[in-house]
């Protein structure tokens, strides 16, 4: 019949269309995740991508409805203080193959203190925290100077003839110095910035002489630190770290201001993540709270685990864009 023949038409028309409908509802993940790191290989922000990508899939493939296929890979884009990563993310198709691992200084300090940045600090779909990593100002184990106040006094002694390893004037490693500077009276420019792409290389720098000190996350100077090749002088936080018992946190060692300094590492999306993705993660992370694996890795690196989930993640960003922000006026950046 006439009007058979047309729903029969009708019915071999649409029936093509249904495969890619089908791949469109494929649990998620079903390619692998790329996890921006925002700075250079060999810092805190790539070891600790690198850390999540090597331990999550396992969790994911526990967690996650079958039919899933975790990967995660990790690809390093650094430059601008992690602006140029981290605005990649937040450009990226919002699919959940492309997320953040969001640091301390991409993510709440250029917001903070630079009026032109190209991201907002809430534009991005936020999935958890994942861990903090304590601020440790060093020097090299042949350094004469055996306490930060011998060093910050150094400081004040020889104004502009010191230097200190930056990763760049946006990053926590530059912002922390110049904050003990400013705190013991002495002009924040006192010490001389020498610019590098990354911890790692503030590291690299500080082992070949090129600079007098650095303040940096514990994470990129904990090996130095333990094979002897760095002293470390302080470290933020409000109790001395099990794994550095003798040395003294910054309100011990006269500057408690110094102490507010932590890095961390948080898990974005760009915005407008799906619900399912949003889901995924959550799942995802609360399990990776408890899975022996990543938490003893991530403490190996000097980090104290700390997941939150996304309103709480919201909460701690929106608090440290805050306190960056203050501390820019404080220190006359905006």
């Amino acid at each position: 019949m006439p009007g058979t023949g047309r729903r029969a038409l009708l019915a071999a028309a649409i029936l093509p269309a249904a495969a890619p409908r089908a791949r469109a509802q494929a649990p998620y993940p079903d390619r692998p995740v790329v996890l921006v790191a925002p700075f250079a290989a060999g810092g805190a922000a790539d070891i600790a991508a690198r850390t999540l990508a090597a331990h999550a899939p396992r969790v994911m493939a526990r967690v996650l409805p079958r039919g899933a296929e975790p990967a995660v890979v990790v690809e390093n884009r650094p430059g601008a203080s992690g602006a140029v990563g981290t605005l990649h993310v937040q450009r990226a198709r919002p699919d959940g193959l492309t997320l953040l691992l969001a640091r301390v200084g991409s993510a709440a300090v250029v917001p903070a203190l630079e009026p032109r940045a190209p991201y907002a600090w809430d534009e991005f779909t936020m999935l958890g925290l994942l861990d903090e990593n304590p601020y440790v100002v060093c020097v090299r184990a042949e350094a004469p100077w055996r306490s930060l106040r011998e060093l910050v006094e150094a400081v004040r002694g020889a104004p502009g003839r010191l230097e200190f390893a930056t990763s760049g004037p946006q990053t926590i490693l530059d912002l922390g110095v110049r904050h003990m500077l400013v705190s013991s009276g002495i002009a924040h420019d006192a010490a001389l910035a020498v610019p590098f792409r990354g911890g790692g290389e503030a590291l690299t720098a500080l082992l070949a002489g090129q600079v007098a000190f650095v303040g940096n996350n514990l994470a990129d100077m904990a090996g130095a630190i333990a094979g002897g090749q760095v002293r470390a002088l302080a470290v933020s936080g409000a109790a001395r770290l099990p794994s550095l018992p003798g040395v003294p946190t910054a309100a011990e060692a006269g500057f408690p201001a110094l102490g507010e300094m932590a890095g961390w590492n948080a898990l974005f999306g760009p915005p407008g993540l799906p619900e399912p993705v949003v889901e995924a993660w959550t799942r995802t992370l609360a399990a990776l709270a408890g899975d022996p694996g990543w938490t003893e890795a991530t403490r190996r690196l000097g980090s104290v685990p700390r997941i939150l989930d996304a309103a709480a993640t919201r909460a701690h960003v929106a608090a440290q864009v805050a306190l960056f922000r203050d501390l820019g006026r404080r220190l006359g950046l905006v």
